[in-house]
């Protein structure tokens, strides 16, 4: 939590600014010597050269936040996060964070800690050990705030919400200090979720891992993959897919109606059909959350085949489930 936050009533419209517990979101610290390199060598991203950050700064853009992903052999994503670079004091060696879906956390640190072999690089999942909480605001004060002593900060890209934009910030701080967020309520992380799916940036769940190649969700067009950089696993695959073939499955924003008896329905994980071809799924949820400005209606993250969009309306969980309407997405797609 960042000093500015604590009982400021600022923070007073749900709809507007918000400091919310993130329960969902976990923790992973990469240090030592070699962990530039170590991790140069897993991420879909560029990590070299990324900005020492150091408290109370919170790390802001391109040269100090990375989007980043982890892919399995066949280029499938297992994990996404955002990644900065928090060492404990301006001499100690390279701490890097990786902000993560919670119930990948503990399992992605293994995974990582399996390829570490003689290189000077401690991998440990904290998520336990320190609360990740989430700042939002309609407003440019967002900039003006520092992290209190101890506390790790880092800016995620704004989201445009009709004529608002909302910047974001993922706040992480030892559970032995922690004092209860008093401003988090359900309106509040109701209001943060909603602001991540509207930002069509994917994240990575148990529900989702190993389902798509970084293009199929858009990875590429939100920077999250470095096609410059050397190899990392997954990555020919990941690079073939760019250059040699038409991509044919995207992510797109959509909305579907929201009430007792479709909600269970959109949930991360659950395929999306077509009613023109019911034989077989034409796609996946990727994220989902209750649009704040509208009780009627739940906003999704939608991975789909792109043929799928052209006829026949797209229902979730089988070919008579909910019904779902595309809407825009708020960045251009990179095509080669």
């Amino acid at each position: 939590m960042t000093k500015q936050t604590q009982n400021n009533p600022h923070f007073s419209n749900p709809l507007h600014q918000g400091l919310t517990a993130l329960p969902q979101w976990g923790l992973i610290f990469v240090e030592g010597p070699d962990a530039a390199t170590f991790l140069q060598n897993q991420l879909s991203n560029s990590v070299l050269g990324l900005k020492r950050t150091l408290s109370p700064e919170i790390a802001k853009g391109n040269g100090a936040v990375r989007l980043v992903g982890y892919c399995n052999p066949k280029g499938r994503l297992m994990a996404s996060a955002w990644l900065g670079l928090f060492p404990v004091n301006d001499t100690s060696d390279d701490r890097f964070a990786l902000f993560i879906s919670r119930d990948i956390a503990t399992a992605f640190a293994k995974r990582l800690s399996m390829f570490v072999l003689r290189s000077k690089v401690t991998v440990k999942d904290v998520s336990d050990e320190w609360l990740i909480s989430g700042i939002y605001d309609e407003n440019k004060p967002i900039d003006d705030l520092h992290a209190a002593a101890g506390t790790i900060g880092l800016r995620m890209p704004d989201v445009a919400i009709n004529t608002l934009s909302y910047g974001r910030i993922l706040v992480a701080e030892p559970a032995s200090v922690s004092k209860p967020t008093k401003e988090s309520t359900t309106e509040c992380q109701n209001m943060w979720n909603y602001l991540e799916v509207m930002s069509a940036i994917p994240r990575i769940v148990l529900a989702t891992q190993e389902q798509f190649v970084p293009q199929m969700i858009n990875f590429e067009s939100v920077a999250g993959v470095d096609f410059k950089k050397g190899c990392y696993p997954g990555q020919e695959i990941v690079a073939r897919s760019q250059y040699r073939g038409v991509i044919k499955r995207r992510l797109q924003l959509a909305h579907g109606s929201n009430d007792p008896v479709t909600l269970a329905f959109f949930q991360a994980g659950v395929e999306v059909f077509n009613s023109g071809d019911p034989s077989q799924p034409a796609g996946m949820i990727v994220l989902a959350a209750a649009n704040s400005f509208d009780n009627a209606r739940i906003d999704l993250q939608v991975e789909c085949k792109l043929e799928a969009l052209e006829a026949g309306e797209l229902r979730v969980a089988n070919p008579e489930g909910p019904a779902l309407k595309i809407d825009a997405l708020p960045y251009p797609l990179i095509e080669i």
